[in-house]
C-alpha cells in the first residue's frame, strides 16, 4: 500500500508514467494500474470458476434447489444431502467440497441486491445516523433522523440525543410536517425502535409505537429489512 501511495503521489506531481516505472523499479503496466484505481482493486476473476467433475451435475442440483422453494425450510437440501443424492444416484465421483463451495457461491448470487436506477415517487427511506457536534462549547455525540424521498432527492435531517423510539416517531412527524404529505411507504433499516422481535421465520413483529405511528399517517406499507439489505436497496440519497 505505501509503494501505491508513492507512485500515484509522484506521477500526480508531474512525473510520468515511464519515469514512476524505472524510478520505482516496476512494470509500466503497473503504475497504469495504480493510476487507474485510487485503491489496489485486488485480483478479478475474468472467466468462470471450472469444476470438471460437478459441471455435469450442476443442472441436477439447480432443480433439486429450486424444488426446495416449495417445501418447509427443514425438509430443503443441505450440501451433505445434495452430495449424497448426487453420489448414490447419479454415481458422482467428486468430492463434498466442491458440492458445498457450489452451493454456496449459488446462493451468495441469489442475495446479490442492485441499486435501482429509478424510484418511483411518493416513496421514502428513513434511517439514524451519528456525528459528532459542538453544542454550547462542547463537542459530543448526536444522533440523526433522516428522511428522504429518492424519486425528487428531497430530504430531512433533525437531531436528537439519542436514537429513541420517541426520537424516530418525532422525526417522522416533523419531515411529513416539512413535505407536506406523507409517502406511500418508506424503506427501513432493521432498527430496534422498530422491530420488536425477529420471529423463527425470519418475519419482523413490529414494536407497538410504530404500528401507532403507522396507524395515525396511514403509511401503506412500511418495508423493514437487514443493514446490508437496506444499504443495497437504497443506493446513494
Amino acid at each position: 500500500m505505501d509503494l501505491y501511495r508513492r507512485v500515484r503521489l509522484a506521477c500526480a506531481e508531474g512525473m510520468s508514467q515511464r519515469e514512476a516505472a524505472r524510478h520505482f523499479n516496476i512494470s509500466r503496466d503497473s503504475v497504469a494500474k495504480m493510476m487507474a484505481f485510487s485503491v489496489p482493486p485486488g485480483y478479478r476473476r475474468t472467466a468462470p470458476v471450472k469444476r470438471p467433475k460437478l459441471d455435469a451435475y450442476t443442472g441436477i442440483i439447480d432443480g433439486w434447489l429450486e424444488g426446495d422453494r416449495e417445501v418447509h425450510r427443514k425438509q430443503r437440501h443441505t450440501a451433505k444431502r445434495v452430495f449424497e443424492r448426487l453420489r448414490d444416484e447419479h454415481g458422482f465421483t467428486g468430492g463434498y467440497t466442491i458440492v458445498k463451495d457450489y452451493m454456496r457461491e449459488r446462493e451468495r448470487r441469489g442475495r446479490e441486491m442492485f441499486v435501482p436506477l429509478a424510484h418511483p415517487p411518493g416513496h421514502a427511506q428513513a434511517d439514524f445516523g451519528e456525528a459528532v457536534a459542538i453544542i454550547d462549547g462542547v463537542e459530543q455525540k448526536a444522533h440523526f433522523f433522516v428522511m428522504d424521498l429518492p424519486h425528487s432527492d428531497a430530504c430531512y435531517v433533525r437531531a436528537y440525543p439519542a436514537a429513541t423510539a420517541e426520537a424516530w416517531v418525532d422525526g417522522h412527524v416533523q419531515a411529513f410536517a416539512f413535505f407536506g404529505k406523507v409517502p406511500a411507504s418508506v424503506l427501513y433499516d432493521n432498527d430496534r425502535c422498530l422491530v420488536a422481535k425477529i420471529l423463527p421465520d425470519g418475519a419482523r413483529q413490529r414494536a407497538t409505537l410504530f404500528n401507532g405511528l403507522r396507524r395515525r399517517y396511514l403509511v401503506s406499507v412500511a418495508v423493514i429489512c437487514s443493514p446490508r439489505r437496506f444499504r443495497a436497496l437504497s443506493g446513494p440519497a
